[in-house]
């Protein structure tokens, strides 16, 4: 005679069989995040190129950002000086072609402007008399 009972054929799983969490160095994490700012919308290309999540690489970008993500490599500044004229023994160098690249400019008055790094220098101008307040 057959048994009745219905017994579903049982499946243990083990935590040595799952895929296991990966550890990444912070010299791998800035190697991802520096391939991911190059061009355009790389962010998710360059994510799923080392098997990663995007929402991942969001959070190490923005850890490399401020400055979080390898300690040493921390922005630096500079000084700027502008002037009406350029010396005439030196020329003004391109820009390179990152559409991400941006120029941070704090200003006398306390407030900051951002504007893309390949800004042209005579609308800037204008704009930095009308931001500044001169």
């Amino acid at each position: 005679m057959r048994d009745l009972k219905f017994e579903p054929p049982i499946e243990v799983l083990s935590a040595a069989d799952g895929v296991r969490r990966r550890h990444w160095s912070d010299a791998d994490k800035v190697r991802i995040v520096e391939e991911s700012f190059a061009g355009n919308r790389q962010v998710s290309a360059t994510a799923r190129r080392h098997g990663i999540s995007r929402s991942l690489l969001t959070v190490w970008r923005r850890q490399y950002r401020t400055g979080e993500l390898g300690g040493d490599r921390l922005p630096s500044f500079m000084p700027l000086t502008v002037s009406a004229e350029l010396p005439g023994t030196m020329s003004p160098r391109p820009v390179p072609p990152n559409p991400e690249a941006r120029v941070e400019i704090a200003l006398r008055n306390g407030r900051q402007l951002v504007v893309p790094a390949n800004v042209d220098p005579e609308a800037l101008a204008r704009l930095l008399s009308v931001v500044d307040g001169r």
